[in-house]
């Protein structure tokens, strides 16, 4: 009698606990992201891909030939790196405390401090037009990859040398890493994503992408091995990492360009040059659907995510009429209006 007295407090007290969770922990469904903010920036340049330094709260964006550094806390410029011809991108590694830009222009990469933002040195690469760029830290290799010359160049992070270039079977965007070191890249006129192995550089793998075309953007969920591939005809693509198995094709916005994932909400995000920002949940490993599409502005399709504030930081302009298109230019690109650069903010609303 006692040990069943017993077992019904037990129960009693299980349910009651399981009812206080379910009513103080919010479901996905209950998730909501708006534009909270906006920071005007201004400054010379178009854009193209952007980094955050979750240590330092600072937002590295790159602009045509140099790289603005902005404090998402106070909305700031607070510094700036010359001298990137063509930038493209911006790798972080913390453990060496400097930074990396790929600067298409002039095939080399610049490195800098990143708590000083001075710059240390410019490496010159064999590789041409190095666009996307990563850092491995298991290896400490640092990859860029490079669009005309479609393969990617290795570079030894600690001594800064080139140590060897990985052929590609076309024209590779953006890239990410496992907890094993391995590497995924897209690879946009193949409608593929190619697996390297981060310390020998070694091709391990090449997963088709079902229905995606010409991706570009790409994330990874490294508890449930899943890639998110974001592509142009309006879909993410996502995938088995270890296996490459298509599990789902989620509809997203138009133009995206960049793609991200927050460990904690379980939502994948697609930032698109339609004015939109696609959120995905992942409702269980195999299955995914979408969450919200937030308006944000047109143009916007680049983005940085910072996953402990659950905030997605993108950048724009406002642009002028389109001129028409002429011998030299056939496909025109319209003005952008001086000053107008911006960042926007997507976060969480509470």
């Amino acid at each position: 009698m006692l040990a069943k007295k017993y077992l019904i407090h037990f129960a009693v007290a299980a349910c009651l606990l399981a009812c206080h969770l379910a009513h103080s922990a919010p479901s996905l469904e209950s998730i909501r992201f708006t534009l909270a903010n906006r920071y005007q920036v201004g400054g010379e340049g178009r854009w193209d891909l952007i980094s955050f330094d979750a240590k330092r709260h600072h937002l590295f964006i790159s602009r045509t030939s140099h790289v603005q550094v902005v404090d998402v806390d106070s909305g700031k410029v607070i510094g700036d790196i010359p001298g990137t011809e063509g930038v493209h991108g911006i790798a972080l590694a913390d453990d060496l405390n400097a930074g990396f830009t790929s600067n298409g222009k002039s095939n080399s990469v610049t490195v800098f401090d990143l708590s000083t933002l001075n710059v240390i040195e410019t490496i010159k690469i064999s590789g041409t037009n190095p666009d996307v760029i990563l850092y491995e830290p298991r290896s400490r290799h640092l990859f860029t990859f490079n669009g005309h010359s479609a393969n990617a160049t290795v570079i030894d992070a600690v001594s800064r040398r080139e140590i060897s270039t990985i052929s590609l079977p076309g024209k590779p965007e953006l890239a990410v890493i496992n907890a094993a070191g391995n590497v995924f890249v897209n690879i946009e006129d193949k409608n593929e994503i190619v697996v390297m192995d981060g310390e020998s550089g070694k091709v391990l793998k090449q997963f088709p992408l079902g229905g995606g075309l010409e991706p570009t953007g790409l994330a990874i969920d490294l508890k449930q091995n899943r890639l998110f591939s974001v592509c142009a005809n309006n879909k993410m693509v996502i995938l088995d990492s270890n296996t490459g198995k298509v599990i789902a094709e989620v509809a997203i916005g138009s133009g995206p360009d960049s793609a991200a994932f927050d460990p904690t909400l379980g939502i994948a995000y697609s930032s698109n040059g339609d004015g939109t920002l696609t959120l995905i949940k992942e409702d269980d490993s195999d299955h995914f659907s979408v969450l919200q599409n937030v308006s944000t502005q047109k143009g916007a399709r680049t983005m940085a995510y910072d996953p402990d504030n659950h905030r997605a930081y993108l950048v724009t302009a406002s642009f002028g009429e389109t001129p028409p298109a002429t011998k030299e230019q056939p496909k025109p690109r319209p003005p952008i209006i001086p000053d107008s650069f911006e960042v926007l903010v997507v976060a969480r609303q509470h």
